[in-house]
């Protein structure tokens, strides 16, 4: 038996339960009464559920009848949508692309490949937040949000994975000097270290023992809500910090950090790109997100 496709019938059930009415319904579409009548009725025989309460006067939905349209109009306006992005490719971007990011790896990683977008579509706005707190996307109106760590289900979010960075545990070298440096986990507990807080970076260590990944709570001497400055703490040689390697390549490559117990701490942290579910298809966010990928294949997010 040749597979039915699963769209026959519901341009003409949309258009009828919208209308009211399946005259009104052919006078829109350019068919009979008569083959409007003849679609709907070979789509409920398809779904084995009525979806018109039909009388000579009226013509209302049933409660599957409601429910199936809120899905076809949904439907419909994702293609509908997929369309328009398709069509605007290659186009100049232009209108307010709202980006939410961590710190130093916006400042660092992000922030020029946006610069760049911004170079090529003059007509584009940027505004673009830097911090290490959480926002909630459907709240603060932001069009893409870059993460780090592993992120929480959500049906109103989509997520592109753009890259794992390791995590890498570092002090500066006077810091080492004058306290030594720790060949174990459980050294840490004679250290002082820097850590993020409840609304920043992580309070906890993520390591990896005996062939597991697990995590730990290291002292917490100083608690500071923004990665940088973590890393500005950790150069000051107040203490032992855990970040991606992205924040503290320029200082290790530098001399004003060192890394320490790498047998421990070299744990990747995966990076994503969420967005609004509803946004998905924006030309604005689209290319971008087209363009993180292509920046992550190069090894330039790592």
């Amino acid at each position: 038996m040749a597979e039915q496709d699963p769209l026959a019938g519901t341009t003409v059930f949309t258009a009828a339960a919208r209308a009211g009415s399946f005259t009104l319904a052919a006078q829109r579409l350019g068919m009979t009464k008569s083959a409007v009548g003849k679609a709907i009725a070979r789509l409920e025989a398809r779904l084995g559920t009525k979806l018109f309460h039909r009388t000579t006067r009226l013509t209302r939905l049933t409660a599957d009848g409601e429910a199936y349209l809120a899905a076809c109009v949904a439907a419909i306006d994702e293609i509908t949508a997929a369309q328009a992005a398709l069509a605007s490719a290659g186009c100049v971007l232009s209108g307010r692309l709202r980006v939410d990011m961590p710190v130093a790896f916006g400042r660092n990683v992000l922030l020029p490949i946006l610069v760049d977008i911004a170079r090529e579509h003059p007509g584009l706005n940027l505004a673009l937040t830097f911090t290490d707190a959480t926002s909630d996307l459907l709240q603060e109106d932001v069009d893409l949000a870059i993460r780090f760590g592993t992120l929480k289900d959500s049906s109103h979010l989509i997520a592109r994975h753009l890259v794992d960075q390791d995590r890498v545990i570092c002090a500066a070298p006077a810091y080492l000097l004058q306290h030594g440096r720790p060949e174990t986990l459980a050294d840490l507990r004679h250290h002082r270290c820097i850590v993020g807080s409840s609304n920043g970076p992580p309070l906890a260590w993520i390591v990896r023992e005996g062939g597991q990944e697990k995590k730990i709570t290291p002292p917490a001497t100083h608690q500071i809500s923004d990665g940088e400055a973590m890393v500005g703490a950790a150069v000051a040689g107040l203490g032992l910090c855990q970040v991606p390697v992205s924040m503290v390549r320029a200082p290790v490559a530098q001399g004003m950090l060192e890394v320490v117990l790498t047998s421990f701490s070299t744990v990747p942290v995966e990076v994503h790109a969420v967005w609004p579910r509803q946004a998905h298809l924006s030309p604005r966010v689209r290319h971008l997100v087209d363009r993180l990928l292509a920046e992550a294949a190069s090894g330039k997010l790592s």
